[in-house]
């Protein structure tokens, strides 16, 4: 396959910012379920193709984001299980991260340049934008409330109620990033 010219950082940020409907947290109001099935069956058949029976896909539900494909660690030729999840949003926003461990995520650290290139061009070629998971890392600043900004009123009412003390990471609390925007379940 020939090398595809991913879109500029700052293009994938403004689409992100594009895209984001505080009244619709879930799927946009124009969304597709049609479209979205055709997308994520052509992008898990891509997946399939490259990695054979090794991946297994299911859907979200109550989420931001539409399904998610992994390939089982022996299979992704890089020692660790692969997770590729298409959002709900966007032109479909697709990422991809290694998991570390059991439900934890190690961002693209070990994603090769030439699978990052692969994946980027079977998502031009289903529609879908390829999203690097750093930028999903960077701190949310759009209009939505998330389920983080929750915790801060949770935690204030346990301290106030003497069921909790204030802890010194709790600056850390009610802080989301972009993943939560549109790859969580809302």
């Amino acid at each position: 396959m020939a090398e595809i010219d991913m879109l500029p950082t700052d293009r994938i940020r403004a689409l992100l910012r594009e895209f984001d409907d505080p009244q619709h947290l879930e799927r946009p109001a124009d969304f597709d379920l049609e479209t979205s099935r055709n997308c994520f069956a052509r992008l898990v058949s891509a997946l399939e193709e490259r990695f054979g029976p090794s991946c297994s896909s299911g859907l979200g539900q109550d989420a931001s984001f539409y399904g998610v494909s992994e390939v089982r660690a022996n299979t992704t030729g890089l020692g660790r299980p692969l997770r590729v999840t298409m959002s709900n949003f966007g032109s479909y926003f697709v990422t991809a991260r290694m998991v570390a461990g059991e439900e934890v995520p190690s961002g693209e650290a070990g994603l090769t340049e030439e699978f990052v290139t692969w994946l980027d061009g079977v998502c031009t070629a289903a529609g879908c934008t390829f999203v690097p998971y750093e930028l999903l890392r960077e701190p949310y600043d759009g209009p939505s409330v998330l389920l983080a900004a929750g915790d801060v009123e949770v935690a204030a009412v346990l301290v106030a109620a003497g069921s909790a003390e204030a802890e010194e990471d709790d600056e850390e609390l009610g802080k989301s990033d972009w993943r939560d925007r549109y790859f969580e379940y809302m």
